[in-house]
């Protein structure tokens, strides 16, 4: 399974409640800040929640260290 990495472009300040709620779970708190996070159904759920809000791209699994607890 790959990996994505996921930063935000634009503020949640004046957007509903479950987008903010989403950014957050996503590790999201301010623009700019990027996590990585792996390609799942759930965490592809949030993204379509919040695709005016964030910027994704695929990232191969052999370009990061192994991350424990994503």
């Amino acid at each position: 399974m790959g990996r994505l990495k996921v930063r935000q472009t634009r503020s949640g300040i004046g957007r509903k409640q479950n987008q903010r709620d989403t950014l957050r779970s996503l590790g999201l708190k301010r623009i700019g800040d990027v996590v990585v996070k792996q390609d799942r159904p759930e965490i592809r759920g949030m993204l379509a929640t919040v695709p005016h809000l964030v910027a994704v791209e695929a990232v191969p699994d052999e370009t990061l260290p192994d991350q424990k607890g994503d």
